[in-house]
């Protein structure tokens, strides 16, 4: 005898969902914990990125980029 809830979440479905490997939010796009997670990690490597770009320069992203003269 298996239960309504059983048979809405097969087995198989349950293995898709495991968490990640460093939190255990399980990865599911929109507007979830894991998505904004990865967000703030890849806007991080963004500013540092910038960062880099101008102190190897000696000049500013945006004029390094030529959108400022």
């Amino acid at each position: 005898m298996t239960s309504e809830t059983d048979s809405a979440n097969p087995p198989e479905a349950l293995a898709d969902q495991t968490p990640s490997a460093t939190t255990s939010d399980v990865p599911a796009f929109g507007w979830s914990g894991y998505a904004e997670r990865v967000n703030g990690r890849f806007a991080m490597i963004g500013f540092v990125s910038v960062l880099l770009v101008e102190a190897l320069s000696h000049d500013t992203f945006l004029h390094w980029a030529g959108l400022v003269p």
